[in-house]
């Protein structure tokens, strides 16, 4: 009786509490009754405090637009000025190791960001083997097969990331159980160096590209001579190569032309020695794309299997 008599006294003290203090004329009573004016007010000010955010003026992706700017200069050169096509290119990979420490120094990590890395280092990646099945045709088939497995290797891998462990995966989440070598890529301090920095495409790719203009063993056609009537209207010190001078330019003393020319006297010693270096590391990045390849594909089978199970279950319980 003591408890339920306090309750009501409780409950008259308060009555007559709101008796007394009535709400004021002008208040929004709606807002008051349910509480959503201290909530409104308090929303108004978080936003206030923080505005939204433009993701495409992150820093991360401010260099990933840059990263594209050098990608395409270089493709731009590629065809005649192969050191500088070099130096944009290594330049492109090696600041992709930056973006990375952008994002985590600015806690500026985005999933725009990592899809932009992604699509950035397979088109370019792409071009530049493009280049090289046209500068070495007799190796066009490997190269577009390079192509066609990076491709499919990190295609596969995204999807089954997305339909196995959901939106909120990240590609570079990889279990050891599922695949202990993978795990080993992608978290690795090693691993994490080799995929930032591109050092397979830079150290490799890029020697490649300079081999195609000073190495006579990978392009014969630099051995290519004409004959002295045609070598006469020739200046002297652009005699090099002018069999396929001639054949791409109308003047041979065009800048384009001497460039063709200069480039081709180029020594070979460092592209075969950087080549020879980072050989192994490509290999060892195509294994990896190949056993990224094969893993997605089981595990998306493994849900394809659980998903004929379930459904299977589903339509006995219904019939």
């Amino acid at each position: 009786m003591s408890e339920r008599r306090t309750r009501r006294q409780a409950a008259m003290e308060a009555a007559a509490a709101a008796d007394e203090n009535p709400a004021k004329p002008g208040a929004d009573a709606h807002g008051d009754a349910n509480g959503n004016s201290a909530a409104h007010t308090s929303a108004t000010s978080n936003t206030h405090a923080n505005p939204a955010e433009n993701i495409f003026l992150f820093w991360p992706n401010l260099i990933g637009y840059f990263r594209i700017v050098l990608a395409i200069a270089s493709l731009y050169y590629m065809p005649l000025h192969p050191r500088t096509c070099s130096l944009l290119y290594s330049i492109s990979c090696l600041l992709d190791a930056l973006d990375g420490y952008a994002a985590r120094y600015f806690n500026q990590s985005t999933r725009f960001g990592a899809v932009l890395d992604m699509v950035t280092d397979r088109c370019t990646t792409s071009c530049l083997l493009v280049f090289l099945s046209s500068a070495f045709p007799r190796w066009a088939i490997v190269f577009q097969g390079l192509i066609s497995l990076d491709f499919a290797s990190h295609y596969i891998h995204m999807y089954a990331t997305l339909a196995m462990g959901g939106s909120a995966e990240s590609h570079k989440n990889v279990d050891k159980s599922r695949s202990w070598l993978l795990n080993l890529y992608y978290t690795n301090k090693l691993g994490r160096s080799i995929r930032h920095m591109r050092l397979e495409r830079a150290l490799l790719h890029c020697p490649s590209t300079l081999l195609s203009f000073s190495s006579p063993l990978l392009s014969p056609q630099l051995l290519q001579t004409v004959g002295e009537s045609k070598a006469a209207a020739i200046q002297g010190g652009a005699q090099v190569n002018s069999s396929i001078i001639r054949q791409l330019f109308t003047n041979p003393y065009s800048a384009a032309a001497l460039e063709m020319a200069r480039a081709n006297k180029m020594d070979s010693t460092w592209p075969w020695i950087l080549a020879g270096i980072s050989a192994p590391v490509m290999v060892l990045k195509n294994i990896l794309n190949i056993v990224q390849l094969v893993k997605a594909s089981k595990w998306l089978a493994e849900g394809d299997v659980q998903a004929r199970k379930t459904a299977a279950l589903a339509k006995a319980k219904t019939g």
